[in-house]
């Protein structure tokens, strides 16, 4: 998508502090964050928010979930805890139309429930 800021990441015209890729999947820090660490899992397909993945998109989504778990495990948050957060749509925060996993561990934090 050409106006979409993380496909401009992924494609390299905008430069972002990377963590981690690989072929499916970058991993940047999070320009504003909210905790100690503060990672945005994407994939490099355009997805624009988890009610547009499709099927086909199952197991990059997958793939997504334990890119969190290997985070987790290589900044030791494996066992003191870290959270995830996925908004979808502009009612629930949303800003940009391009599907992200908010990584967030490095302090205590609320919990929701």
């Amino acid at each position: 998508m050409p106006d979409c800021l993380f496909c401009k990441i992924v494609s390299k015209e905008i430069p972002a502090k990377i963590y981690d890729e690989d072929g499916q999947i970058m991993v940047f820090y999070d320009i504003k964050p909210k905790a100690p660490v503060h990672l945005l899992i994407i994939p490099k397909k355009h997805i624009a928010s988890i009610s547009q993945a499709e099927e086909s998109d199952r197991d990059l989504l997958g793939a997504m979930l334990l890119k969190a778990k290997e985070i987790a495990q290589k900044l030791s948050l494996s066992d003191r805890g870290f959270r995830l957060v996925a908004n979808s749509g502009r009612e629930a925060g949303q800003a940009i139309d391009h599907l992200h996993i908010h990584f967030l561990g490095g302090k205590p934090m609320s919990g929701l429930g």
